[in-house]
């Protein structure tokens, strides 16, 4: 008869070749993935809005780094990096953008309260969750301003959430926060810890690790030709950046209108702006003008025979200023050539390949003010205008805000819904996550006399996915 040690570790041996057989799938979902692309939609403290532009603060706020707005008060960060881990549902996420609230404006032109939030971070570990974010604060006593990096400002309750076991995207919806003791420092004493902030919602991509690839002994291909240096005066890539105008967007999508964007044509999503790509047309470095036109178009509706459609984009540019022009379908008539805004450009001059204006102000003209409807008077501010233009064709145009596979308000019907997580007892997963649970659930049978504690784990698990 062998020793009893030696009987369990044949046990032990037994009960992993079981594993490997019943879970075939489970080593390759349980690899570690990279979040990449996403946004989270955060209101911060939507009565904190409220008093800061109301009539004590007499204040506003505005947004920074390709930040938008969602909904009627919900700030929306982009472009989400970090890293999720399926088997112990270790998340975390960066996100860019910021926003800056200012109020209670003093004789000498500053403000009493000065507060900017931005790159929050999202962090979920062991069940626990806390939101980081940058904070620039100004105490509104003393006056002292303080900047902190990655500050925890906020905890979430993911009670009855299981991370673990999640595809793509991972997405949550509606997580309580709670403001820290850290997160009342950075907000300079207006609330205290433990006070409750609105709920969070976010969604990110996330993508398996790469496979090595196989080696081979074949010689490499030589290398190919570089691109051939754009004609004189020519170029065939540019792109042309403009948001319309951010509470038109915020009329559209809010209460009122209750719409929506459509983007076809090659239009592109960043958030805060639509992109207008694929430019052709002739660049002066010399006279820095620019005569260009853009594909895409963009359709606003809503309630209230709410129909705009901006198409035919173009944009020119001479003696340092600009006009951006489209063709303008409302009611049913379509007018072409309108110039919608004027923008500065003084500086034109390339440099590694690219020629680029970045966020320009711009200005309605008369015949914008109707193509909107007249919500909006001539000479109104709206959004800065940004252009970019490959001057050389190995040059790259800078990249969108990436706001993930599931944006929204702007999603096409060729998209597909999210999958989405609610602060319940169900899991953020996708087809592959399921198809892993159900195999646990229907191999545990055969390992109930090998190991009754993974048989109690799994029924537990499968319990909470159920509930």
């Amino acid at each position: 008869m062998l020793p009893s040690r030696s009987v369990r570790a044949l046990a032990v041996a037994l009960f992993a070749v079981l594993l490997g057989a019943l879970f075939p799938a489970t080593a390759a979902q349980a690899a570690s993935r990279t979040v990449q692309g996403g946004r989270l939609d955060w209101a911060i403290k939507s009565s904190f809005q409220s008093y800061v532009t109301g009539p004590i603060a007499q204040g506003t706020w505005s947004l920074t780094g390709g930040a938008a707005t969602v909904g009627g008060s919900q700030f929306r960060f982009h472009s989400a990096t970090g890293s999720y881990d399926p088997a112990s549902g270790e998340f975390r996420a960066g996100f860019s953008g910021g926003v800056r609230f200012v109020g209670h404006g003093q004789s000498d032109g500053t403000n009493q309260l000065d507060l900017t939030i931005s790159r929050p971070t999202v962090r979920i570990s062991g069940g626990a969750g806390t939101v980081y974010a940058d904070m620039v604060s100004k105490d509104r006593e003393s006056g002292r301003v303080t900047t902190s990096g990655q500050v925890p400002l906020a905890t979430l309750n993911l009670s009855g959430i299981d991370m673990r076991g999640g595809g793509t995207p991972i997405a949550l919806n509606n997580v309580p926060a709670t403001l820290t003791a850290q997160g009342a420092k950075g907000f300079a004493g207006y609330y205290t810890a433990g006070t409750p902030l609105d709920p969070i919602s976010l969604s990110a991509d996330t993508k398996a690790p790469a496979e090595a690839p196989p080696t081979s002994t074949a010689p490499s291909p030589s290398p190919s030709k570089s691109k051939k240096p754009e004609a004189a005066g020519r170029f065939e890539d540019a792109a042309v950046d403009w948001g319309v105008r951010r509470t038109y967007r915020e009329y559209v999508t809010g209460s009122i209108a209750q719409g929506k964007w459509t983007l076809t044509e090659g239009a592109q999503d960043g958030g805060a702006l639509f992109r207008f790509p694929k430019g052709k047309g002739t660049y002066d470095a010399k006279k820095q003008s620019l005569d260009a036109a853009f594909t895409g178009r963009v359709r606003f509706t809503g309630e209230g025979g709410l129909d705009l459609q901006l198409s035919g984009v173009t944009v020119k540019v001479a003696s340092g200023k600009g006009t951006l022009r489209a063709d303008v379908t409302s009611e049913g008539t379509t007018r072409e050539n309108v110039p919608l805004v004027t923008f500065t450009a003084k500086d034109l001059t390339p440099e590694k390949g690219l020629a680029v204006l970045t966020e320009a102000p711009a200005t309605l003209t008369a015949d914008g003010a109707k193509a909107f409807g007249s919500l909006y008077s001539a000479g109104a501010e709206m959004d800065p205008v940004s252009l970019a233009v490959a001057v050389d064709a190995k040059a790259e145009l800078p990249a969108l805000p990436d706001l993930g596979t599931t944006a929204e308000p702007s999603a096409t019907p060729e998209e597909k819904p999210a999958t989405t997580v609610s602060p319940q007892p169900v899991a953020a997963e996708s087809g592959t996550g399921t198809g892993t649970y159900l195999a646990a659930g229907g191999g545990a049978v055969l390992l109930a006399a090998a190991g009754g504690g993974l048989w109690y784990t799994l029924r537990r698990r499968t319990a909470a996915r159920n509930t």
